[in-house]
């Protein structure tokens, strides 16, 4: 490792997807200079720094789901020592269902500074290749491995109105798919995205039902993104009109005029202010 510095740091490095192309100036300059660079797969990293025609020259350690536990107070140590740690996944940024929270919360512990060289997102370029509304979403990760905890997560997120971003095995993808018709519905508009940015990149746009379909027959590969329109709002039941004179003489009883009465329960039930005034003076 080079010479430290008072103050370490841990450098998140949002790694390309796919295509090496994407790799910002950031990432390769964060690479070259590093005094460690914790990767999730140490050989995908070498043959990525290869592609990217950069040496790293600080020392390269492995930081994946099986060891992190045990590599992060190890970590730490040097970084809490003045080094700079840079943490790389296989693509996209750390933390977000990839190794390096447990990394950050832990090196934000020791009150030690910690910076990105953002990069690509699975989430945010599926998102936006998918043709569904993405002003708001949510991200929901890998849904549960077993059936029936997948099923019952599924009946949970059935009625969010967001649409959602969601993470898949090829092995699981099928029956997660035939789930989500169950639980969504079979018209419920989706996208699966698969081989992001990749050679045999795939944007299948279809209906839930179809996609579970299409899935079951085809056995797709790679990694996969799967985003799902929100559920659409349900529209609330208009009281009956004994309910809204009632709504509207309470008011006035408290004190409101009748126009304010009016104003005030119009917009407690979504309506027109000129038809909960016809109702009161009918």
């Amino acid at each position: 490792m080079g010479e430290m510095s008072e103050v370490g740091r841990l450098v998140l490095l949002g790694a390309p997807l796919g295509n090496p192309a994407d790799a910002s100036a950031r990432f390769r300059e964060v690479l070259a200079t590093a005094d460690v660079v914790a990767a999730e797969d140490t050989r995908r990293l070498a043959r990525l720094a290869r592609d990217l025609d950069v040496t790293v020259p600080g020392r390269i350690v492995s930081y994946f789901e099986g060891n992190e536990e045990r590599r992060t107070p190890e970590l730490v140590e040097v970084l809490t020592a003045g080094y700079t740690v840079a943490l790389v996944t296989d693509g996209g940024m750390p933390s977000v269902s990839d190794p390096g929270y447990r990394l950050v919360r832990a090196a934000l512990d020791a009150g030690v500074p910690v910076t990105a060289a953002p990069g690509p997102s699975a989430v945010t370029t599926a998102l936006a290749l998918s043709g569904l509304p993405c002003d708001r979403f949510c991200f929901e990760g890998f849904l549960p491995r077993t059936p029936g905890a997948r099923r019952s997560r599924l009946r949970a997120l059935a009625a969010e109105e967001r649409t959602l971003v969601l993470f898949e095995a090829p092995h699981r993808i099928a029956g997660a798919l035939a789930d989500l018709a169950a639980a969504f519905g079979p018209d419920r508009p989706a996208a699966l995205c698969r081989e992001l940015t990749k050679t045999y990149e795939e944007v299948v746009r279809r209906p839930l039902g179809e996609l579970a379909e299409w899935a079951a027959a085809g056995d797709p590969r790679g990694e996969i993104t799967l985003v799902v329109a929100g559920a659409p709002p349900v529209a609330a039941a208009r009281p009956d009109d004994d309910t809204l004179r009632a709504a509207v003489a309470g008011r006035e009883a408290a004190g409101l005029s009748r126009r304010d009465a009016i104003t005030e329960v119009a917009t407690e039930y979504g309506l027109r202010r000129r038809d909960v005034y016809s109702v009161v003076h009918s």
